[in-house]
């Protein structure tokens, strides 16, 4: 077994399994730890700036990359026309420029503020270390390498399919730049630590919420206290 067989074709199948069982039971024995485990109220001016350019530039980036991983056709049918290439790619550019000064904003705001320090774990800053590697790839890959729409659509997109249908295609991977290579492989990683880690909290987005009835908030307080 060669080592591109190992990273690409064995390692993923670790991450997700890992994932899937850990996530499970976090779930199962913990649940109320789904949590993002807000430091707000310790400091919330960066955390207000870098938290709206962090989710709305990541959000945008992986909507564009679920999009190209189901219609990889449609998106090289777009690519065609240079105007709509042009669009795209720059699109998609802003939007990972946006996610890592976000990233960035909130890194400064964990290395420097002792009270956010405080409650700071190992795993936070495992995260954001692989968090920073792998958007910082993938915005080196828009710069260094362009049209990355096209063969993302082209050679990562029948990759990852591969790896759904269980017959990873390792050669498909090797045709890629080494920053997009450990673009891939940071993501895997990123999926292995996710049910460690705070980023756990997208799992329990509140959809039932659109159509439960109305909360009803009754605020019980002691009676004051005669002569305090």
């Amino acid at each position: 077994m060669t080592v591109d067989q190992l990273l690409y074709g064995v390692f993923p199948y670790v991450c997700i399994v890992v994932a899937i069982v850990a996530t499970l039971y976090r779930y199962l024995t913990d649940r109320f730890s789904y949590s993002s485990l807000s430091s707000q109220f310790l400091e919330n001016r960066q955390l207000f700036w870098g938290s709206v350019a962090w989710h709305y530039g990541i959000l945008g980036v992986l909507t564009a990359h679920l999009v190209g991983f189901l219609i990889p056709q449609s998106i090289l049918w777009w690519n065609m026309e240079p105007v709509r290439l042009y669009i795209l790619e720059t699109t998609g550019f802003v939007l990972g420029l946006l996610a890592l000064v976000g990233l960035l904003v909130l890194i400064y705001r964990r290395l420097t503020n002792s009270r956010i320090r405080v409650v700071t774990s190992p795993m936070d800053v495992t995260l954001l270390v692989v968090l920073l590697i792998q958007v910082v790839a993938g915005v080196g890959t828009a710069i260094f390498y362009r049209w990355g729409s096209s063969w993302y659509s082209a050679f990562a997109v029948p990759y990852l399919w591969s790896i759904l249908a269980f017959k990873p295609d390792v050669t498909l991977v090797n045709n890629l730049p080494f920053v997009v290579q450990v673009h891939i492989l940071n993501a895997f990683v990123l999926v292995l630590i996710l049910p460690f880690t705070r980023l756990v909290h997208f799992l329990s987005v509140p959809i039932k919420y659109i159509w439960r009835p109305h909360q009803i908030v009754r605020w019980n307080r002691r009676s004051p206290i005669i002569g305090a």
